[in-house]
C-alpha cells in the first residue's frame, strides 16, 4: 500500500494543484495525509480549503497556522509567540467563507493509522500538550531535525512511521526503530518546487520517497502581488525567496 504526505500549504493553491496532479500519475497511491497549515502566509486561502475538501482520499489535520485564525475568529486567546503574525492572520481570518471556516473547526490534531501491522502517527509538529488551545502555545518549540532530537522531541508515541510538518525544511531521519518524516513545506519554498513524499510499508519497513514538482508560480505571484496582506513584503523575502 502506497500513500502520499503533503504538508504546509500555506495558502498556495497554484502549488498545491501541481502536486495533485503529480500524485494523479502514481496509479497505486490509496490515501493523502495533509499534515496542517492550509493557510497563512499566501492569499489563495479559500481556494485551498476547497481544493483540499475536495479531493478524495484526503486525510486532513490543524496546524498551528490554522489554528490561529480561528482564534481570532473566535475573539480567543492568541498565541503570544506569534504576535508579529497577528495583523497578517486577521487578513486571513477576514477572507475566509463561512464553509470553509466550519471545515478548519472540525479538524483533528493528529490521526494514527495501522498499516501490515505498523502503526504511523500524523502531526503537525510535537505536541506539550495535545489538550491545550493555540493561545496556550501547546507545541513544541521547532528543532533541527537528527537521529538524536527527533526522539526526544516524539518521546512517548509508539508508532514506527512519524509524519509531522510544521518546520518547513524537508526531514528524513531513522533513528531507534522509527523513520521520521517531513516532506517539506508544500507552499513555501525559496523556488518554484513543492515537495511531497510517497510512502509504502513493505515487510515491516518504511519506503520514504521525496518528489519536488516544478511548477509555474506566475498565478500564485499574481495572486501574491494583487493582495493587500499585511507585512507582505516581509513574507516574500522569508518564505518565497524574494520571488516576485
Amino acid at each position: 500500500m502506497k500513500f502520499a504526505v503533503i504538508t504546509d500549504i500555506h495558502g498556495n493553491a497554484t502549488a498545491l494543484k501541481a502536486v495533485l496532479k503529480r500524485i494523479t500519475e502514481e496509479t497505486d497511491v490509496s490515501e493523502i495525509f495533509c499534515l496542517g497549515d492550509l493557510i497563512g502566509i499566501g492569499p489563495q486561502t479559500n481556494e485551498v480549503i476547497e481544493i483540499v475538501r475536495s479531493t478524495p482520499q484526503m486525510t486532513t489535520i490543524s496546524g498551528n497556522h490554522d489554528e490561529n485564525v480561528l482564534a481570532l475568529i473566535h475573539g480567543q486567546k492568541y498565541p503570544d509567540s506569534y504576535r508579529h503574525a497577528k495583523n497578517h492572520h486577521q487578513w486571513i481570518a477576514d477572507q475566509l467563507t463561512p464553509d470553509n471556516q466550519r471545515f478548519l473547526e472540525q479538524l483533528p490534531r493528529t490521526v494514527r493509522k495501522t498499516f501490515s501491522e505498523q502503526e504511523a502517527l500524523f502531526t503537525h509538529y510535537a505536541y506539550l500538550d495535545e489538550q491545550k488551545p493555540i493561545g496556550e502555545e501547546p507545541l513544541a518549540e521547532a528543532v533541527d531535525g537528527t537521529e538524536q532530537s527527533l526522539p526526544n522531541l516524539f518521546k512517548g508515541h509508539q508508532a514506527s512511521l512519524i509524519c509531522f510538518g510544521h518546520h518547513h525544511p524537508k526531514q528524513v531521519i531513522r533513528a531507534e526503530g522509527v523513520t521520521y518524516l517531513n516532506p517539506g513545506a508544500l507552499g513555501c519554498q525559496p523556488e518554484a518546487v513543492a515537495p511531497f513524499a510517497l510512502v509504502e510499508q513493505n515487510s515491516g519497513e518504511w519506503k520514504v520517497n521525496v518528489i519536488e514538482v516544478k511548477y509555474d508560480d506566475r498565478p500564485y505571484l499574481e495572486a501574491f502581488n494583487a493582495a493587500p496582506m499585511p507585512e507582505k513584503e516581509l513574507l516574500r523575502k522569508l518564505f518565497l525567496g524574494g520571488r516576485t
